[in-house]
């Protein structure tokens, strides 16, 4: 028979190897509480002179992010977080008409904003979609695409919300995500104090949630990364 101090070791090695998995899966409290405020009852117009100007990074590039994205026409895009809708309304002119784009937000206000200033540039494949704090509230199986812009630092519930968005992926789907590099020394002092944690940490959730890493642009943004998942692949049997 085996001693009683292996059989204590081996299970607490065992407890080790999937507490994380626990603590991910079982999350209930938020990693960032606060960091949606002022989200909560945004006005777009003062969003949209902050977010769409060229001193940011991901505007001034923003030509050069839907080219990286080799989107195609009949693509379902769904723009996580899509704030005034800036991607949102590229993607939809990008698509045209065979494509349809979901913009989603925890911000009402924003997604009215979207409506109104996707109608007056005669964008009529957007729809919106009010999501919750820890889901995306899009239907199972119903994305192509998923565009996730500097606002997965924002995700109060990264594991849930992106467990929700693994859901709503069609077979090949692929998320997309750009976020800002978080390397202390060179960072700016807002990025370290507003995002809570750098690519490596954030990667780790993602595949925590049970995507792969497929690619990652590099050498287009210098504030940001470009990453890309999909759906992980379940391991051969009898591989392990």
């Amino acid at each position: 028979m085996l001693g009683s101090s292996f059989i204590r070791i081996h299970i607490s090695l065992l407890c080790l190897a999937i507490a994380p998995h626990v603590s991910l899966s079982a999350q209930e409290k938020s990693v960032r509480p606060g960091i949606n405020d002022t989200f909560r009852d945004p006005d777009p117009k003062q969003f949209t002179e902050r977010f769409e100007i060229e001193s940011r990074e991901v505007f001034a590039k923003r030509k050069e992010i839907l080219a990286a994205m080799k989107l195609k026409p009949s693509d379902v895009v769904a723009d996580i977080g899509a704030g005034t809708g800036l991607f949102t309304r590229l993607f939809a002119a990008q698509c045209g008409t065979e494509g349809r784009v979901i913009a989603v937000d925890i911000a009402q206000k924003f997604l009215d904003h979207i409506e109104v200033t996707c109608r007056d540039q005669n964008l009529r494949n957007v729809e919106t979609l009010l999501c919750k704090e820890d889901s995306t509230q899009l239907p199972e199986g119903s994305v192509d695409v998923a565009f996730i812009c500097d606002t997965y630092h924002h995700f109060e519930f990264p594991q849930k919300t992106m467990t929700s968005l693994l859901k709503a992926l069609k077979p090949g789907g692929r998320v997309i995500v750009v976020d800002f590099r978080r390397i202390k020394g060179e960072s700016t002092d807002w990025t370290m104090s507003h995002v809570r944690a750098g690519q490596e940490v954030f990667e780790a959730e993602i595949v925590g949630a049970g995507f792969q890493k497929t690619g990652e642009i590099k050498d287009l943004l210098k504030e940001n990364y470009m990453v890309i998942f999909e759906r992980a692949t379940p391991a051969p049997a009898g591989s392990r």
